[in-house]
């Protein structure tokens, strides 16, 4: 009985001095602090899942008892259980040394509800692109934009292949309805876009920013006006955003096309990349997109919440 018993407070006492030095490498090396967290945190959950093996799944109660008596109030049942979840989670995919260390506990703890090791590693790589927030990538995990991408764009990223500009716009795109309309006509859509415009590029992929809505250009004698003109920086192109309440039509491929070349001729400089184009619809008709000859025009769907 005393052998096991100390063969119990083996595994304790090491997750304990885990804790403890990273207590104090959290106060005395900020630098290093999210770095330690991270190691910390593995380590622990690598030996509570080695204890939970040998002594059953009480043995991670007991063990917050009485580091939260030791050490900490926050070391209870369920954060152990989370570190257990992020040792065995990772160890299965990857090594440590591969581990973002950009991504703070916290950012893992969101991560740690997915269950889709796809999944995870996309916003993984979200939040070291685009530098977000807990807050930025919950409600990124919250809106489902991993699961919004279409199953090449999903089969690309896990082979590790290159992607485009295109792939990586999510369809649906969802549209925050600040003013509850039930319905909605293309003027009151690009108002709610614009008045949420940070939200809007966010939802597009990396790189996007604003340039003008209903911008103006000539056509001979007369005025058009592109609904949305964005610039991104990543791909380094123009990007022509038409808005449509209605299912999608040919004669819309033909609209933006032109306002495409115009762009293309007009504003871009040589060294930029050839202008992309969007049309957003209440409902798509992939048929129309599939079988137009311009590769630079994809369609999605908007969707009010």
């Amino acid at each position: 009985m005393n052998k096991a018993k100390n063969l119990k407070d083996d595994y304790y006492n090491e997750i304990k001095n885990q804790l403890l030095n990273n207590e104090i490498t959290n106060k005395v090396k900020d630098y290093s602090k999210n770095k330690s967290d991270l190691e910390t945190y593995y380590n622990v959950g690598q030996m509570l899942a080695n204890a939970g093996k040998r002594y059953g799944e009480g043995i991670i109660k007991n063990y917050s008892i009485k580091l939260m008596n030791e050490i900490d109030k926050k070391y209870n049942e369920r954060t152990l259980r989370r570190y257990r979840q992020f040792y065995l989670l990772f160890s299965t995919h990857q090594k440590w040394s591969t581990l973002s260390t950009r991504l703070s506990w916290s950012h893992y703890s969101e991560l740690l509800i997915l269950k889709d090791i796809s999944a995870i590693n996309y916003y993984i790589n979200l939040v070291n692109k685009q530098n977000l927030s807990v807050r930025q990538l919950r409600d990124r995990i919250k809106l489902k934009e991993y699961e919004r991408l279409d199953d090449d764009t999903k089969l690309k990223l896990i082979n590790k292949e290159d992607t485009t500009i295109t792939d990586l716009v999510p369809n649906p795109i969802i549209i925050k309805n600040t003013n509850s309309l039930a319905t909605i006509k293309e003027k009151a859509l690009q108002k709610l876009i614009v008045d949420n415009i940070e939200d809007f590029l966010e939802q597009l992929g990396a790189g996007y920013t604003f340039i003008k809505s209903e911008y103006k250009i000539k056509l001979g004698n007369t005025f058009n006006y592109i609904d949305l003109l964005l610039f991104n920086i990543e791909y380094d192109c123009y990007v022509v955003i038409e808005l449509k309440v209605s299912e999608l039509k040919k004669e819309h491929l033909g609209q933006i096309q032109v306002y495409m070349n115009y762009i293309d001729t007009k504003v871009k400089k040589i060294n930029h990349n050839k202008t992309i184009g969007i049309i957003l619809v209440r409902k798509d008709n992939k048929y129309i997109v599939k079988y137009s000859s311009d590769e630079r025009i994809i369609s999605r769907e908007y969707e009010l919440i």
